[in-house]
């Protein structure tokens, strides 16, 4: 399970990835001239580079969510029940396996539109990268400064839908994650009117009694209702850094910690890493859950460069500041 955000002013993006395990992520570069592979198509030898959180297996990152340098951002999310691959049975240059879906979109599109129209054309298939990693069944948050979109693959096929909110988590459907906020119109950061009953002398006993009301189980419906909420009212500043700082706080409002979730497998769903991408500054912020300091890794031209793989580990120990 996870939750996805985007904001376009500033514009900043990313996500809780909530899984039982890691899975040998790490934050990747992949530079304008390190070739893409596809089955059905001819490989993509230059392209925009990227960066996101990545697994690299012979030679290929398989990207949970990257923004590429002209600040266009793609993460796939788990839509367990509803995600529908077609056969592999026409050999058609549409033909796009999930794990090809990120390197395709984000090394050849520089905007949301251009994103969109290719989307518009792509028959995704059942075609895992490997026996080791199968499919994963997913649905996609990509944005911009211009907006976003959220993509569906469905039994009838991918279905692409604006995304007001700028919020994906798992299921159901988008357009029943959209329906559901109709529930909370009343909800406001500010203190309530009585309008319960006028006549009786009702009053706000603490703060924050205007959202009583607003989910806070770590259900993909309740993060859906919980993280529109909290991106609609949060305040932002003009520091990159103090931007990011605070994307973090809405995540950690979604942040699902060890032990309160656990999964039919009795194993305990958790949220391995959070992610912030300042695309304008080009920098992408992690943190995990052993260790809360934000690391970041910068998306240099230099880095864009080349056609080497940039691997960067994740500093998971605990960082203590000692201030005595």
């Amino acid at each position: 399970m996870c939750t996805s955000i985007s904001f376009s002013r500033p514009a900043l993006y990313g996500r809780n990835l909530d899984l039982e395990t890691s899975f040998g992520e790490q934050v990747v570069i992949t530079p304008r001239r390190h070739p893409f592979h596809f089955h059905h198509r001819a490989p993509m030898e230059q392209h925009f580079a990227m960066i996101g959180m990545a697994t690299v297996a012979d030679g290929t990152p398989l990207y949970a969510e990257a923004v590429n340098e002209k600040g266009l951002y793609m993460a796939g999310l788990n839509f367990p029940g509803n995600a529908c691959y077609f056969p592999d049975d026409t050999g058609s240059a549409d033909c796009i396996a999930p794990y090809e879906l990120i390197p395709m979109i984000l090394g050849g599109c520089a905007t949301l539109e251009q994103a969109r129209l290719a989307l518009e054309r792509v028959r995704l298939t059942a075609i895992p990268f490997s026996a080791n990693y199968p499919l994963a069944p997913l649905h996609w948050h990509i944005a911009d400064a211009t907006g976003s979109i959220t993509a569906e693959p469905m039994a009838d096929g991918l279905h692409l839908y604006q995304n007001p909110a700028g919020v994906l988590t798992n299921n159901p459907p988008f357009p029943f994650q959209m329906m559901q906020l109709n529930l909370y119109q009343g909800l406001s950061p500010r203190q309530p009117q009585n309008t319960f009953a006028p006549e009786l002398a009702l009053h706000s006993y603490g703060q924050g009694m205007g959202a009583v009301g607003l989910p806070g189980d770590a259900s993909p419906m309740s993060r859906f209702v919980r993280a529109c909420f909290l991106k609609e009212h949060a305040v932002f500043g003009k520091d990159g850094a103090e931007n990011a700082a605070q994307f973090f706080h809405i995540l950690d409002a979604l942040a699902m910690v060890r032990g309160t979730v656990i999964t039919p497998e009795g194993k305990n769903d958790q949220t391995i890493y959070s992610c912030c991408i300042d695309a304008e500054n080009r920098i992408y912020y992690y943190k995990t859950y052993e260790n809360s300091r934000l690391c970041a890794v910068r998306l240099t031209e230099e880095a864009c460069r080349g056609s080497a793989l940039g691997v960067f580990s994740l500093n998971r120990e605990p960082d203590v500041l000692f201030v005595n």
